[in-house]
């Protein structure tokens, strides 16, 4: 019987030392441990893009559909400037070699990816957009 409240006793305190632990540590990090809330996804509209060689030649042009997930509930911030992140991407675009394939009509999806978080970084700051998934890319 002893052994039993021994082993009772034992499971109480190391449940209550846990339990203080975890309370603590979210309380000292501001609730930071608590889970984040759901993403949210921001879709930009259609994307054109050139397609590029690394030696600079063009090799067509590409459609992209982008979405850009919301780490932070800003996302009205984030649709209103929109037109904003287009130019940055349309500004980095030309000069990204992400032509690839025999004809160069596949596009560099993840050349492409780098550069759209890129202009996100630019546009909205660090913190806003945690990635961005191309949900359709289309030669043109």
């Amino acid at each position: 019987m002893k052994k039993i409240v021994i082993w009772g006793a034992s499971l109480m305190l190391g449940m209550s030392a846990g339990g203080a632990t975890a309370y603590s540590a979210g309380w000292l990090t501001d609730g930071a441990l608590l889970p984040a809330a759901d993403p949210v996804f921001v879709p930009t509209g259609p994307v054109l893009a050139p397609l590029v060689f690394s030696d600079g030649r063009l090799a067509g042009y590409a459609s992209f559909e982008v979405q850009l997930e919301v780490i932070n509930g800003e996302d009205a911030m984030v649709k209103e400037r929109v037109p904003l992140l287009l130019n940055a991407i349309n500004m980095r675009t030309h000069r990204t070699p992400m032509a690839s394939g025999p004809d160069g009509l596949v596009p560099n999806l993840e050349a492409f990816r780098t550069l759209v978080m890129q202009a996100a970084q630019e546009v909205y700051g660090p913190g806003v957009i945690g990635r961005a998934a191309i949900t359709q890319a289309t030669p043109v």
